[in-house]
């Protein structure tokens, strides 16, 4: 059989016309898609730079739905959700994200952070934690691990608190002794609250042996020995906390009464008052002091005198309100008005104040109530700061 060219003269032009039409519809089509999605895109930025955020989140869904590949949008998207409070919709976002087969590893864990801080700031902690824990291995475990040690701290696992802040030390991201000893003491106490006197003072211990020079385990140590009868053990504990950490003696001042009342070491206890009131004067340590002399069979020791040997080195109107309530004024019936005021303008100055959001308490607390920062308030009333 013959082979006739004619056909292939025919063809070639055909194909050729075909082919060219085929590519003309293919990239009209392509672009009139990356026409819709910028437009869509600049439409919603439009909208925030003039602080339409309802007309921008509906663009920006607009430009998802055409464009559903779109990873950093939905990043943008869900953050936006987050950000106005509105956590319910940040989740489904980045569960959608989740649910793709074609996520990179990166943007897996971006979105599983992402998806775990939506049920942070919704307050939903256990799903939070859930959440948190894959976490660990990728680009985000020192932030998963803070978290985390947020979450146990707010509701009080103290236990595994405490293995979560092992995990970040031993990693080399921080010293966290000191907050682990916080974690063994707050174990303690609640072993002591349960008449588990034996595991309180083993977990004391151990809070000591972590963190050598911290107050806290020391004092609550001494608190355990005084409430099980044995003030002499408890003088010797606070006399250990005077050589290792001085500073936070104030706190145990009227511990340290307490015990040494009980053990007849009033004198040694005395000395240790007198000596680091010299060093650093304090409203505690002063009434410590005249508490002692009150019971003192002394007459030579100074008792109230010192609130105005006080003054003379230390303005206060503490000091002067409880010198002035043991003195008889010559005019004694205007005494008892004006000592309701000098107490009344007294008592905020008796105060604790946290270094780190200034939030006041009555009394000392290792852990904010308001900031939830430790070891922010100083040993020291809010006069004296």
């Amino acid at each position: 059989m013959e082979f006739d060219l004619s056909w292939i003269l025919l063809g070639l032009p055909l194909a050729f016309v075909l082919g060219w039409w085929a590519s003309r519809f293919d990239l009209r089509q392509l672009r009139l898609e990356n026409r819709q999605a910028p437009k869509a895109y600049f439409k919603g930025l439009n909208f925030l730079l003039n602080e339409q955020q309802d007309q921008a989140i509906d663009a920006f869904i607009e430009a998802v739905q055409n464009d559903p590949d779109t990873s950093e949008l939905h990043f943008a998207l869900g953050n936006l959700f987050r950000r106005r409070g509105e956590y319910n919709r940040a989740v489904r976002v980045h569960e959608h994200l989740l649910s793709r087969g074609d996520l990179s590893s990166a943007d897996r864990d971006r979105a599983q952070h992402a998806l775990a801080l939506d049920f942070l700031k919704a307050g939903l902690l256990d799903r939070a934690e859930d959440a948190l824990k894959p976490l660990e291995g990728t680009a985000y475990e020192h932030e998963a691990r803070l978290a985390r040690l947020a979450i146990y701290e707010r509701t009080r696992d103290w236990p595994q608190a405490a293995t979560i802040a092992a995990k970040i030390q031993a990693a080399g991201q921080g010293d966290f002794s000191q907050r682990q000893a916080h974690y063994l003491c707050e174990q303690a106490q609640a072993a002591a609250a349960q008449g588990d006197e034996v595991k309180a003072g083993r977990l004391l211990d151990e809070a000591h042996a972590v963190a050598p020079q911290a107050p806290r385990p020391l004092i609550e140590r001494a608190r355990q020995q005084q409430r099980q009868g044995h003030g002499s053990a408890a003088v010797d504990t606070l006399m250990r906390l005077a050589g290792q950490a001085p500073a936070a003696l104030p706190l145990a001042a009227s511990l340290l009464l307490e015990a040494a009342a009980a053990s007849g070491r009033n004198d040694e206890a005395r000395a240790l008052l007198e000596g680091h009131y010299e060093r650093a004067p304090s409203l505690d340590l002063l009434e410590a002091l005249v508490a002692l002399d009150r019971t003192s069979d002394d007459a030579q020791r100074p008792g109230r005198e010192r609130y105005a040997l006080h003054l003379a080195h230390e303005p206060s109107l503490v000091a002067a309100t409880q010198w002035l309530a043991g003195e008889r004024l010559a005019h004694e019936d205007f005494h008892p008005a004006i000592q309701r005021a000098l107490d009344q303008a007294a008592k905020p100055l008796m105060r604790y104040r946290c270094a780190a959001c200034g939030f006041e308490a009555r009394q000392h607390f290792w852990q904010c109530p308001g900031c939830q920062s430790w070891d922010s308030y100083p040993a020291r009333r809010v006069e004296e700061l």
